[in-house]
């Protein structure tokens, strides 16, 4: 036989309508038989599944609707047309089986040219449909392959440009790399407390982790004898120092005149404009107080933070974990939200792993 037939599986618990199916179609397709409803459900979930099923209504036990119903309850089989075989004519019968996912009914006794038409109709339609469910699925690679070649092109630009700006400031790419992984530690962490878990599902914290190296792009709108200089700046300086986190939402918020926003811009400005903020208010640019802060600015407050101590900077030595650490504690409930503190001060291992890992070689 030739195994390029395609496959039928004949299900009636009468023998003379199995030999007359069998004898009709053996010349152009594989037959299978089922003589009863849990015979036909092994067959069509076979390792060798058929092309399609003629199904008896009638049966003793299983009734074809049953056998129906279970074909399409099963994900395997469930896409296998299924041809109603019936004496029973009534529109009620009909649409019973059509609601159930059969695609055709085959009244008996069958007229011969008609059983052929039918069966030949929806293997044809099938597989059209097989085809074209086959392009979505490329296309849909395509655009997903697509998407995240311009998601990553889209990072590393913005990964570049911030890397220019921490430059200037004799940072390095390794401060945004260990500060967005602090960021992340801390976000999955969070995800399912209380106070949290409305904000942090798996999409904020991947944007929130994309955006993280963006936090203090405003600082281009600083002047180098400020942002260099080697010691304390007086107040005058300070207050221009201040100004960047300014710039940098004016910035995005400029972007989004010209190009929309998005959930990205929505995160970032959030990060840009409220990462100096602190829990008591004394934070800068507006001093927001507690939960008026973003999420977003609370998160990369302790991890801003937790690395300017760690590292050094042209107007201070470095710190050691231990004393950062400690530094960061002391300042639990008026620089930082209690709760996201706890949680970096119960991962600090992660935080000094991280630092390890993207430690810049000057320091």
């Amino acid at each position: 036989m030739n195994p390029s037939k395609p496959k039928i599986l004949i299900v009636d618990d009468e023998k003379f309508y199995l030999d007359v199916l069998v004898d009709l179609l053996k010349e152009d397709y594989k037959t299978v038989i089922a003589k009863d409803g849990e015979q036909a459900l092994r067959r069509a979930a076979s390792d060798a599944p058929p092309d399609l099923i003629l199904l008896d209504i009638l049966m003793e036990g299983m009734d074809g609707y049953e056998v129906c119903r279970r074909l399409k309850a099963n994900p395997a089989v469930q896409n296998i047309p299924v041809i109603f075989l019936t004496v029973k004519s009534e529109v009620a019968d009909e649409l019973r089986g059509f609601e159930l996912g059969a695609v055709d009914y085959i009244s008996k006794p069958m007229s011969p040219p008609i059983v052929r038409a039918r069966i030949s109709t929806h293997l044809a339609l099938n597989e059209a449909r097989q085809v074209l469910a086959d392009q979505n699925q490329l296309l849909e690679r395509k655009v997903r392959e697509r998407t995240e070649e311009l998601d990553r092109t889209k990072y590393a630009a913005i990964f570049c440009m911030a890397s220019l700006v921490e430059a200037r400031d004799n940072e390095t790419g390794k401060h945004l790399l260990r500060t967005q992984n602090y960021v992340r530690v801390l976000a999955e962490a969070l995800k399912n407390h209380p106070r949290f878990r409305h904000y942090l599902d798996e999409h904020t914290i991947e944007l929130l982790y994309k955006t993280a190296p963006l936090h203090d792009i405003g600082k281009v709108g600083v002047p180098d004898r400020i942002l260099l200089k080697p010691g304390k700046l007086d107040s005058e300086e300070w207050v221009l120092m201040k100004k960047h986190p300014d710039h940098g939402y004016e910035a995005l918020l400029r972007a989004e005149q010209e190009m929309g926003t998005t959930d990205f811009l929505q995160v970032a400005k959030e990060i840009i404009y409220t990462h100096h903020e602190k829990w008591d208010g004394s934070g800068y640019p507006r001093g927001l107080k507690g939960d008026e802060i973003p999420i977003a600015g609370r998160l990369m407050a302790v991890a801003d933070v937790y690395d300017a101590l760690i590292c050094r900077r042209v107007y201070k030595s470095s710190f050691t974990h231990e004393v950062a650490v400690e530094m960061i504690r002391q300042a639990v409930g008026y620089h930082f939200d209690p709760d996201i503190a706890k949680v970096f001060l119960e991962r600090q291992e992660e935080f000094k792993q991280i630092a390890s890992l993207y430690a810049d070689t000057q320091n």
